[in-house]
């Protein structure tokens, strides 16, 4: 008998896509608001041009959703507009960007 993947759990797959759906939420309602996605391509060092090449990044997703998460203002107006909880955001911040496993074994990109 197989044994169950403990760092692959049933539901893993659609727990990523939930998450990777809100950040790509965020960076729309980034983007609808030159002030917004200003601040985030500051904070981020990236050029408007990056953004279409970098948003197929693992990480920017996360990087996305810390930039959101970083004001409770900009948190509470995302929230309203996509008609989602804070908690939601924070969740999949914890999917896309899971705490630090020292015990978990070292993963290579496909």
């Amino acid at each position: 008998m197989p044994m169950k993947d403990r760092y692959n759990p049933p539901g893993a797959a659609r727990a990523q896509e939930a998450a990777s759906a809100i950040a790509v939420q965020a960076l729309t309602w980034l983007a609808s608001d030159m002030e917004r996605i200003g601040g985030f391509l500051a904070q981020s060092g990236l050029g408007p041009g990056d953004l279409r090449a970098r948003a197929q990044e693992p990480a920017f997703g996360a990087a996305v959703l810390h930039f959101v998460l970083s004001e409770d203002a900009m948190l509470l107006a995302f929230v309203a507009e996509a008609k989602l909880r804070p908690l939601d955001v924070v969740h999949a911040l914890s999917v896309l960007e899971p705490p630090f496993d020292p015990d978990a074994p070292a993963r290579r990109a496909p």
